[in-house]
C-alpha cells in the first residue's frame, strides 16, 4: 500500500457516520441495492442493515457494485424485530417512509442524532411490523402524478438531507466521533492488502494494527504464520 492510498483511505475513513446507516426491509432488486450502497458510501454511511427472512434468496447482495461493497458493510438480518432491537441498542431512531397520520416531511427530521433510515420492498413498501416499531413516518413531498419513487432514488434524497445537516454541525470534522481503531485497521488491511487479508482469513490469523505510515505492525511470529506453506 502506498503512502497515497494509505492517506486517502484514512481521509475516507476520517469522514465516516457509524451513528448514520440505512435499513433496506427486503429489498430485492441488485439495482436498487446497489444505488443505495453506493450513496451510502458517498455520504459516509459505514454499515447498511439489509432484512432478508430465512430461505429467501440473498444472492442478489453478490449483483452490488463492487466498489461501494469494498467499503461499506452489510450486516443482514432474518427479520425486522431483530434488526430494530440492534439499532435502537445503538441508540438509533428509527425513521421510515411511510404516508401516514403522523408522517412528517423528511427534511424536518433531526439526522445529527443516531439515526437509521428504513426503506421497503420495492412492490409492497415498508411492512405493517415495521411502521409500527419505528420512531417516526417520513414522507418525500411529491406534486405530481406519481406516488412514490424509486427505493434506491428516495434513499438517495434523505442520504444527502442527512449529510447535509450533519455537514453544517460539524460531524464530519470530528474524528473522535467516527470509527474505532479495530475498524479502522480492518479496513486498512482488507482494502490496502486484500491478498495478506485472504491469507490471514485462511489461516484464521490476527489481523495487524498499522502506523502513521500505513506500515503494517506484526512481529515475526506473525510474519513466519503468514509465509508458512501450512
Amino acid at each position: 500500500m502506498t503512502p497515497e492510498r494509505y492517506q486517502r483511505i484514512m481521509q475516507v475513513l476520517d469522514c465516516r457516520q457509524p451513528d448514520l446507516t440505512v435499513c433496506l426491509e427486503q429489498v430485492h432488486k441488485p439495482q436498487n441495492i446497489s444505488a443505495v450502497i453506493r450513496t451510502a458510501d458517498a455520504v459516509g454511511v459505514h454499515q447498511v442493515h439489509a432484512i432478508w427472512p430465512r430461505g429467501s434468496k440473498m444472492r442478489t447482495l453478490g449483483h452490488t457494485s463492487a466498489g461501494a461493497r469494498n467499503w461499506v458493510d452489510v450486516q443482514t438480518h432474518h427479520d425486522t424485530a431483530s434488526a430494530f432491537a440492534e439499532l435502537k441498542a445503538q441508540g438509533m431512531q428509527i425513521v421510515a417512509t411511510n404516508l401516514s397520520d403522523r408522517a412528517v416531511d423528511f427534511r424536518q427530521v433531526d439526522y445529527t442524532r443516531p439515526t437509521a433510515i428504513v426503506v421497503g420492498q420495492e412492490k409492497t413498501g415498508i411492512s405493517d411490523e415495521a411502521l409500527a416499531m419505528a420512531d417516526q413516518h417520513i414522507i418525500i413531498p411529491m406534486v405530481g402524478m406519481v406516488e412514490s419513487l424509486n427505493v434506491s432514488v428516495a434513499s438517495a434524497l434523505i442520504l444527502y438531507e442527512a449529510q447535509r445537516q450533519r455537514q453544517l454541525a460539524g460531524l464530519y470534522q470530528t474524528p473522535a466521533a467516527q470509527l474505532d481503531r479495530q475498524a479502522i485497521d480492518r479496513l486498512l488491511f482488507e482494502r490496502g492488502h486484500p491478498v495478506l487479508a485472504k491469507v490471514a482469513k485462511r489461516k484464521n490469523l490476527p489481523y495487524p494494527s498499522f502506523d502513521e505510515q500505513g506500515e503494517i505492525i506484526a512481529d515475526a511470529a506473525w510474519w513466519q504464520a503468514m509465509q508458512s506453506s501450512k
